[in-house]
């Protein structure tokens, strides 16, 4: 059994909790939060102890540490859990700053300890059929790549002012998807953003729609839409245009059912948020990091992954600021 320090008892918590929880190997030891409270009752519902950081990373029957906890906390909880000798999951981002995740995998690699960052949407069973279709050259080169992403309703704006922005906390999913199934490096970006769901975000600073462009060397393209409404409900698709045909994966709705009459066809709405959308890429994501814990694969999505993923969220960031196209 592989042994579970959680650190954070929030929404992603519960998740990552009880997919420890129900894994034949794994176990949920302890849940560190600096809400008590909070930590008790999700310890208590998987049969775990809530515990202090420095004891919890000092236990020796800790075999990993589960880092869902707030983003200002990562780097310092990774670099704690790596000199502890422990493997490492991490929800994204590493942090903020580029420098900050530059010296946090410095730490990770002298320790030598596995380190998974958490993208999840590489995870998802529809995405993840696409992108094995795609190296199996079902459509022939990849030529154009279109992926969509937008949230029902915007979040809080106490949540907006922490989070590092639009780019570095929603679309930087989709700038890690866009890496993995381009399968070549962007070398260069053009970012446009605006605020037009609420004003309150701008006047945060920040911004709540926004489209990139992204080319590689090889002239693949790709397009991200972002947006913070959608009216309809989680709108999450993929395209890919190739040189013999097109992929695409599209949203999962609440239910199969149509309603055909003589006003038209009417069909379920998307799923309603993430929570429900990516339970089973929550799932699966975990597995897969149990399974290089036991040493039977290595890690899907590495910190490097998390490093080139925030570069380019920092690229965006300057290109919708200066107008101007961002060499990579």
């Amino acid at each position: 059994m592989i042994s579970f320090c959680q650190f954070g008892a929030g929404r992603i918590g519960a998740i990552h909790a009880a997919n420890i929880a129900r894994h034949p190997a794994a176990r949920l030891s302890t849940v560190v939060d600096v809400d008590r409270a909070a930590a008790a009752r999700l310890a208590e519902r998987h049969g775990a102890a809530i515990g202090e950081a420095a004891a919890a990373l000092a236990d020796p029957a800790v075999d990993a540490v589960l880092i869902a906890s707030s983003t200002d906390t990562h780097a310092g909880l990774i670099e704690a859990a790596a000199r502890a000798g422990k493997a490492v999951f991490c929800e994204k981002p590493i942090d903020l700053d580029r420098r900050r995740v530059e010296a946090c995998l410095a730490v990770v690699a002298r320790a030598g300890v596995p380190l998974m960052v958490g993208f999840n949407r590489r995870f998802d069973p529809n995405f993840a059929k696409l992108h094995g279709a795609l190296r199996a050259g079902r459509v022939g080169k990849l030529e154009l790549l279109a992926i969509t992403s937008r949230d029902p309703a915007p979040p809080p704006l106490a949540y907006v002012k922490v989070s590092g922005g639009l780019f570095r906390d929603m679309m930087i999913h989709d700038l890690d998807m866009a890496r993995w199934l381009l399968g070549e490096e962007p070398v260069e970006l053009y970012a446009a953003a605006s605020c037009l769901v609420d004003p309150a975000i701008g006047a945060a600073g920040d911004v709540d729609s926004a489209v990139v462009t992204l080319k590689t060397a090889s002239g693949a393209l790709a397009q991200i839409s972002n947006s913070r409404r959608a009216s309809y409900g989680y709108d999450q698709r993929v395209e890919v245009l190739g040189a013999a045909g097109m992929l695409t994966a599209g949203n999962q709705l609440e239910s199969t059912l149509e309603i055909s009459s003589a006003a038209g066809v009417v069909a379920e709405k998307p799923q309603p948020f993430f929570l429900e959308r990516y339970a089973e890429a929550y799932r699966r994501e975990l597995d897969h990091f149990i399974a290089a814990v036991a040493g039977k694969t290595l890690p899907e999505i590495s910190g490097a992954d998390g490093l080139k993923a925030l570069v380019l969220a920092d690229a965006c960031v300057e290109s919708a600021k200066t107008g101007r196209p961002v060499r990579l």
